[in-house]
C-alpha cells in the first residue's frame, strides 16, 4: 500500500487527487494546478518527492502482488498446459473415432446397398418364377385343348379353351404367348366348331342311312300291336271300339313296352346333334347352326322322294322303301323336335 498522505497538507491533498483521477482529462486537471501551485510556493521539489515516493510504493505494491501470486500463475499455466495436452490427446481420439465411424458408416451402406440388390434380385427371381408357372400352365391348357379334341372332347376342350382366354391369358398378358395364343383363339374355336360339324354330318349321314331300316321296324311293331289289339278285341268285344294309338290300347299294350330308337334292332343316338347345337350355342353360332342343319335336313328329305316310282311292281318293293325312308325320317324329326324344341321351325 503507498504511504498514507496527510490530507490536512494541501501538497499531499493534491498528489491525492492526481493519483485518484478516473480519467486521462481529470489527470491533468489536477496536475498542471498542483504543478503551478507548487512552483508558485516554492515546493516543486516537495511535490516532486512526493510523487516519486507515492511511484516507488506502487512499484513496490505491484512486485509484491506478483511474488504473492506467481506460484498460482506457474501452477496454473502447467495445468494449462496439461489440460491443452489432454485436449490435444481427447482431439486425435475424437478424429479416429470419426474416421472409425465414417469407415464403419461406409461398410454399413455398402453392406445395406448389397441387401438392397440382393432384394431386388431375390424379387425378380420370384417375378420370374412366377411368370414361368403361368406360362407354362398356359401352355400346358393349350395343349390340352388340342388333346381334347384328339378325344373327340369337344365341349371339355370349348371349356378350357374358354376359361384360358377369360382367366390365364389374363396374367401373361405383358409376354409375347399372351399374343401369340390370343390370336390363335379364333382358329382354335373355328377347329372345335369343324371337328363337332364333321361328327354332326356322319351322324346325319348314318340316319340317312337308317331312316328306311327305322321304317321298317317302326312298321313291323305296328303290325305287332295291331295284332296283339285285334287278339284283345276278339277275346272282349268291348275294345272293338277304340282303334290303333287310343288311351285304352296303349294301356293295355303298356307291358309290350318299346323303343323305336333304342332296341336290339335300331340304336339312335342324338348325343352328336346335342353336342353340336350346345357348343353353337357357347360359340354365338346357335342361327347359323339351325340354318345349316335345316339346309342339310331338307337335302336328305328331297332325296327321300325317288324321280319316278312304279307302283305295279308286283310285291310293291318299291313304294315300300319310299313309305319306310318316310317314317324313319318323320320319327327322327319328331324326336328332334320333342328334344330340341327350337332347333327348326314346326312347319318344316
Amino acid at each position: 500500500m503507498p504511504p498514507a498522505l496527510d490530507i490536512r497538507d494541501e501538497l499531499g491533498h493534491a498528489v491525492r487527487q492526481i493519483v485518484l483521477a478516473s480519467s486521462e482529462n481529470e489527470y491533468f486537471n489536477h496536475l498542471i494546478p498542483a504543478i503551478k501551485d507548487a512552483s508558485a510556493g516554492g515546493k516543486g521539489l516537495q511535490l516532486s518527492q512526493l510523487l516519486a515516493q507515492y511511484s516507488v510504493a506502487r512499484e513496490d505494491e505491484i512486485e509484491r502482488i506478483c511474488n504473492s501470486t506467481h506460484r498460482d500463475f506457474v501452477v496454473s499455466i502447467k495445468q494449462l498446459l496439461k489440460i491443452r495436452e489432454g485436449t490435444a490427446t481427447l482431439t486425435s481420439d475424437v478424429l479416429q473415432l470419426n474416421q472409425s465411424i465414417q469407415s464403419s458408416t461406409e461398410h454399413l451402406a455398402e453392406q445395406k446397398k448389397v441387401l438392397v440388390d440382393s432384394r431386388g434380385v431375390r424379387q425378380n427371381i420370384d417375378e420370374a418364377k412366377q411368370a414361368l408357372h403361368d406360362c407354362l400352365e398356359v401352355l400346358r391348357l393349350a395343349n390340352q385343348v388340342h388333346d381334347l379334341l384328339e378325344r373327340k372332347s369337344h365341349y371339355s376342350a370349348l371349356r378350357i379353351l374358354d376359361e384360358l382366354q377369360k382367366l390365364h391369358l389374363k396374367g401373361v398378358i405383358r409376354y409375347k404367348l399372351s399374343d401369340v395364343i390370343q390370336k390363335s383363339v379364333p382358329a382354335t374355336q373355328k377347329m372345335i366348331s369343324d371337328a363337332v360339324m364333321s361328327d354332326l354330318n356322319t351322324w346325319l349321314y348314318r340316319i340317312r342311312e337308317t331312316s328306311q331300316f327305322l321304317g321298317e321296324v317302326a312298321f313291323y311293331h305296328t303290325e305287332q300291336r295291331r295284332s296283339r289289339q285285334k287278339d284283345r278285341a276278339e277275346a272282349t268285344t268291348y275294345l272293338n271300339n277304340f282303334k290303333l294309338n287310343s288311351a285304352i290300347e296303349l294301356v293295355s299294350d303298356e307291358n309290350e313296352e318299346f323303343d323305336i330308337l333304342d332296341n336290339e334292332d335300331v340304336q339312335v343316338d342324338f348325343t352328336p346333334l346335342f353336342e353340336c347345337l350346345h357348343i353353337h350355342d357357347a360359340l354365338g353360332q346357335r342361327e347359323k347352326f339351325r340354318s345349316e342343319y335345316a339346309a342339310t335336313r331338307r337335302q336328305q328329305k328331297d332325296l327321300l322322294m325317288p324321280n319316278s316310282l312304279t307302283l305295279v311292281d308286283p310285291d310293291g318293293a318299291g313304294l315300300s322303301e319310299l313309305l319306310e325312308g318316310i317314317a324313319g325320317f318323320a320319327i327322327v324329326e319328331k324326336v328332334t323336335m320333342k328334344k330340341t324344341p327350337d332347333l327348326r321351325p314346326v312347319l318344316e
